[in-house]
């Protein structure tokens, strides 16, 4: 019978070539050099009788046709390489995640015990956040970055799907919670609030019916994490994505004496490059991910 497919070296390195976004750092993975990884991306090609690879600013991106390749023939690389005998058990896989610090800190970093006893052979590396990030970074994997307004776009080379974050939930200090019994009432309180959107204690309390009114804002902080803490110190009142105080409000440091949210429209994504989104390591982690987010408060 005649062979019709492609050897593993040609599609080992179209593969590194994807998900490395340059040949060198493909060459570096693979542990070859620049121009065998190049030699074996051009046999590909040729054999098709299209390109598979273009030019793209920062690096390399696949074609479309390259990126349905790539996505077909994945699950096939993978399931060779946990079948290669001594690899299967003890290997560990690097997921390189950059996330928005208040999210990190205050929502995933306490869920990941849960995912180590899920999936021991995945190890989370965080990397530094970075605003407006084009997301065409090699070194990392995924992100987790918040949709700054309703009608914003990813990068056209990554999918975002929505984690939590879109419901604001104001909250105070245990000790005046008594003194609020309607949404109005905060307006008695120092109004606490991030400088990134001025505009929350607004869209809250319209949402609650209450409208035309003056806001004299107080104290701004430029991370969710710190306007919490604001709270927690009693200096205001503070309206938050209710995912960052879950575990505030169940240790009794902020109440929230009016449970109502308001949604915002924005809120936290995972963003996955498109041309890796079916690897098996980065649906483990999505599936988790998204798991956890269905038992949030918010």
């Amino acid at each position: 019978m005649k062979i019709r497919s492609p050897s593993l070296v040609e599609l080992h390195a179209f593969a590194a070539v994807v998900e490395k976004g340059s040949f060198s750092a493909a060459a570096h993975k693979l542990a070859v050099t620049q121009g065998a990884v190049s030699r074996a991306v051009i046999k590909l090609e040729a054999r098709f009788g299209y390109a598979l690879l273009e030019r793209a600013h920062g690096g390399v991106l696949p074609t479309a046709k390259g990126l349905s390749y790539y996505e077909t023939i994945k699950p096939a690389l993978d399931t060779l390489d946990d079948a290669a005998p001594g690899t299967s058990d003890n290997r560990r896989r690097q997921l390189h995640v950059r996330v928005v610090t208040s999210f990190g800190t205050r929502w995933l970093v306490p869920r990941l015990p849960s995912l180590a006893m899920e999936a021991p052979e995945l190890e989370i590396v965080f990397r530094s956040y970075v605003a407006n990030d084009d997301m065409l970074d090699k070194n990392v994997d995924c992100w987790i970055d918040l949709r700054r307004t309703p009608g914003a776009r990813w990068p056209r080379h990554v999918r975002g799907t929505y984690v939590a974050g879109r419901q604001l939930l104001p909250i105070c200090h245990p000790t005046v919670a008594a003194e609020i019994q309607r949404p109005e009432d905060f307006l008695r309180f120092p109004l606490l609030y991030h400088i990134g959107f001025p505009e929350n204690w607004n869209h809250w309390l319209q949402s609650q019916g209450v409208k035309g009114r003056q806001l004299r804002l107080a104290a701004g902080f430029d991370l969710s994490a710190n306007l919490i803490e604001g709270v927690c110190a009693n200096m205001g009142v503070a309206v938050v994505p209710a995912c960052l105080v879950e575990r505030e409000i169940a240790e009794g440091r902020v109440s929230a004496p009016v449970p109502k949210t308001a949604d915002t429209k924005r809120g936290y994504y995972l963003c996955i490059p498109r041309a890796r989104e079916n690897e098996r390591y980065m649906e483990l982690f999505r599936n988790w991910l998204l798991r956890q987010a269905q038992e949030r408060l918010g």
